[in-house]
């Protein structure tokens, strides 16, 4: 080849070099100019969010879809029961739904482990007092070693979910199946792991440790002054009996009826006209809040609603809990939720099942500090 020929192929080859740069630069730029809709249409009219999917969680809803065959599967992350490991970004979508719907998650305080239980040790407080040993005014204290108590296991248990999803669903855009299984999972677990924190009757029944049944909390527990209603009173109490230093940061939670109840108390008002005293009713106790996202308040404390919770009806059950969650209960992670796909189970049906399993405990810091108070309905 001479010198000629060989500068026409170099000049062809550099050609068709800046040919498809040009192109993929123009691919590059239309992206940023014409984007993809971020809406997909439902049939009842209402609108998902895309959610942007790396190579992991592709493969792994391909999985789901029963897609890959066994040599893929063995590039999912397993667990030791050989279920698979939700991907991340599904994690933080299903985290995203959960967070929308509870009471206590974002409440309390959080702890992930890389076991089925904690050693909870307590220690007695050491005392100080004032004085001078130099002038013989030595201090009036004890010996103030601190005791250590006898180490408590809190454990995390086993939640379990289930979602049966139509073959024709799952030949849907993976972006339609990550939001269908992030909202049918995200509910499963919301629903059931908050009632556990509320109501939850303990290890004994492989189930979180609920405040409402906490023996101690029961024990202190305050009272109403009547059957069927609540007073401003019945309130401020629990406000008081909360040491000061964990006020700041507490909040109210009572079901939504009993919320209604308390959204009809008002400020007594008393007024002179003339040489007569009027007496008549104030502003609202209970306020709307003036900030987007943010609870009303209740006596200056936000308030939520959990229909978990018990309302007035005369059966002496705790219609109220007040304090410092992130003081008072933590909540314990035990790994990221596993999905594991039931293909013949519901064959007959036209369904695919995906069973999700998700460890999670709850117990109460030590209540007798009481971060936290319950306020009962007076007994019958």
């Amino acid at each position: 080849m001479d010198i000629d020929e060989l500068l026409e192929k170099l000049e062809s080859e550099t050609k068709r070099l800046r040919t498809f740069n040009d192109i993929r630069e123009l691919k590059e730029a239309r992206k940023g100019l014409v984007k993809p809709s971020p809406y997909y249409g439902l049939p009842d009219g209402s609108e998902r969010r895309t959610m942007n999917l790396g190579d992991a969680d592709k493969k792994f809803l391909a999985y789901v879809r029963g897609q890959i065959g066994p040599s893929e599967m063995k590039e999912l992350v397993e667990d030791a029961t050989g279920q698979y490991l939700v991907s991340p970004v599904i994690t933080t979508e299903i985290e995203r739904v959960v967070e929308k719907l509870v009471t206590i998650r974002p409440l309390a305080s959080q702890r992930t482990i890389n076991k089925d239980r904690i050693q909870v040790r307590a220690m007695d407080e050491v005392t100080m007092a004032w004085g001078k040993i130099e002038i013989a005014m030595a201090p009036d204290i004890t010996d103030s070693a601190p005791t250590p108590v006898l180490p408590v296991d809190k454990y995390v248990e086993d939640l379990y979910g289930l979602a049966k999803i139509g073959e024709d669903e799952l030949m849907d855009s993976d972006i339609d199946l990550a939001i269908y299984l992030s909202d049918s999972f995200g509910r499963a677990i919301a629903e059931t792991e908050n009632a556990a924190f509320i109501k939850g009757a303990g290890h004994a029944s492989e189930e979180p440790d609920g405040i409402t049944l906490d023996a101690t909390l029961v024990g202190a527990t305050l009272e109403t002054a009547e059957i069927g209603v609540v007073t401003v009173e019945d309130f401020l109490q629990c406000i008081y009996a909360v040491p000061a230093v964990y006020r700041k940061g507490s909040t109210w939670i009572v079901n939504s009826l009993t919320e209604l109840e308390l959204r009809k108390l008002r400020t007594s008002l008393s007024v002179v006209a003339g040489e007569a005293e009027v007496s008549g009713q104030g502003s609202y106790l209970w306020q709307p809040s003036l900030i987007a996202g943010a609870p009303p308040t209740f006596l200056g404390y936000p308030i939520l609603t959990d229909d978990n919770m018990e309302h007035l009806g005369g059966t002496a059950e705790c219609i109220a809990i007040f304090g410092n969650f992130q003081r008072g209960y933590r909540i314990l992670d035990r790994q990221g939720m596993t999905v594991q796909r039931l293909s013949e189970l519901y064959a007959i049906q036209g369904m695919v099942g995906f069973k999700c399993h998700a460890r999670v405990g709850g117990y109460l810091i030590k209540p007798s500090n009481k971060a936290l108070v319950l306020l009962t309905e007076a007994a019958a």
